[in-house]
């Protein structure tokens, strides 16, 4: 499933085509996605102006003029394709690639930008995890937005703030950093990433980077860190890619991720002067990758 970086990467490519646009037309080939549409899906959006495309954990969040605001979530398999005259390339860049079968093409926006010639914004999701759903009043108590926890990104999640959303847990530390209610947007990938970075275990109790002591709050202060520092290198890597790419056909290149420990099985490990070797484990029906000599 696409994770905070990719999905911030997808609003990114999508801000200059899509923010300020006027929507000409909807085109929602199916009813359904993961849930049934809105009713009245496409004329509810047809002739209005998308005022600002924002994002909140993994959901991209476009406020409307005069409507509803539009959640969209990319679910496992989704993406955006924007289609302008000459060029054409898929919004995000991915661990696991993305589909461009046209029969996996369930919902377009043709809209007018506010500098450009008109595009035509494709939702492309085979799986059809993915869906689109309206916020008739304040997006933040949307129930698909309403529990979700502080964002890893920025300097509101230090130590203190973690110590206290993980005290007195008694499941895994890397189990407890996916629980969206806890902290928002951090996935599988990144939480495996930001653990080596902290040098911690993925099987460590949860509850103990929230107890008094100061090696608690030296473990606490460390995830902290390692979470907003691999979030945001993860941003930038995707943000430079949007910025530099020079292709002929308007696509995005690849995100080369820097992965230390995902997806790394039986790889050396990469902290210096460690002798250890990248280990897979089944946690919760998700794989974890970690160093068993380093990370305690």
């Amino acid at each position: 499933m696409p994770e905070l970086p990719e999905v911030e990467t997808v609003r990114r490519g999508l801000q200059p085509v899509l923010e300020g646009a006027r929507i000409v037309r909807v085109e929602a080939r199916r009813p359904d996605l993961r849930f049934p549409l809105p009713e009245d899906f496409a004329s509810r959006l047809q002739g209005k102006r998308v005022t600002a495309l924002g994002r909140r954990a993994k959901y991209l969040v476009a406020h409307v003029e005069c409507g509803p605001v539009l959640i969209c979530h990319l679910g496992m398999s989704g993406s955006f394709r924007v289609e302008r005259q000459g060029e054409g390339g898929t919004q995000g860049l991915f661990h696991f690639e993305r589909s461009k079968d046209a029969a996996h093409d369930h919902v377009l926006f043709d809209v007018e930008p506010m500098d450009g010639p008109p595009a035509r914004i494709i939702f492309n999701d085979p799986r059809r995890f993915g869906f689109m759903l309206f916020a008739e009043g304040a997006v933040d108590e949307h129930p698909m937005l309403a529990t979700l926890g502080v964002e890893p990104t920025g300097n509101r999640l230090d130590g203190e703030l973690l110590a206290s959303l993980l005290k007195g847990r008694k499941t895994s530390l890397k189990a407890a950093l996916l629980d969206q209610r806890l902290i928002a947007g951090l996935g599988n990938i990144y939480a495996s990433e930001a653990l080596w970075r902290a040098h911690l275990s993925p099987l460590r109790e949860a509850g103990t980077l929230g107890r008094a002591s100061r090696k608690a709050r030296d473990m606490a202060n460390r995830l902290a860190e390692a979470i907003r520092n691999v979030i945001a290198d993860a941003i930038l890597a995707g943000g430079s890619s949007l910025r530099d790419y020079t292709r002929a056909d308007g696509s995005l290149g690849y995100f080369q991720h820097s992965f230390a420990v995902y997806d790394r099985e039986g790889a050396q490990c990469a902290t210096p002067g460690c002798a250890g070797q990248i280990r897979r484990i089944v946690q919760s029906g998700r794989s974890t990758f970690y160093c068993p000599v380093c990370q305690k």
